[in-house]
């Protein structure tokens, strides 16, 4: 009985999970919503990949309502800077949380 109970229960979570996608993680985001942050999230890093400035490899990308988190290691100040100027620069940012650490 508890074998049954406990396999309704995943069941029924699985269920939830599957039925409201990402909405729940994203802050109820709508799909639309979600899809334009993954396209500035895509445009911010084939800008840093493009750029000789910033080193695309150790700097991640969020996008969360248009805002861009960048985390991550930078070499030095300029190149924290250029990382967060070139990721303002994109189409549908409407912020910037620079998150970088220098490294020493």
């Amino acid at each position: 009985m508890k074998y049954a109970r406990a396999l309704a229960f995943a069941a029924l979570a699985g269920i939830t999970i599957v039925t409201t996608g990402c909405a729940v993680v994203r802050d109820q985001q709508s799909a639309g919503a979600y899809v334009d942050d993954a396209a500035i999230t895509t445009k911010v890093k084939a800008q840093f990949v493009e750029s000789k400035a910033v080193d695309a490899g150790a700097i991640n990308v969020q996008t969360l309502n248009g805002t861009v988190a960048l985390s991550g290691f930078a070499k030095s100040q300029t190149e924290k800077s250029a990382a967060e100027s070139i990721a303002r620069g994109v189409k549908g940012v409407n912020s910037v949380r620079n998150n970088l650490v220098i490294r020493p």
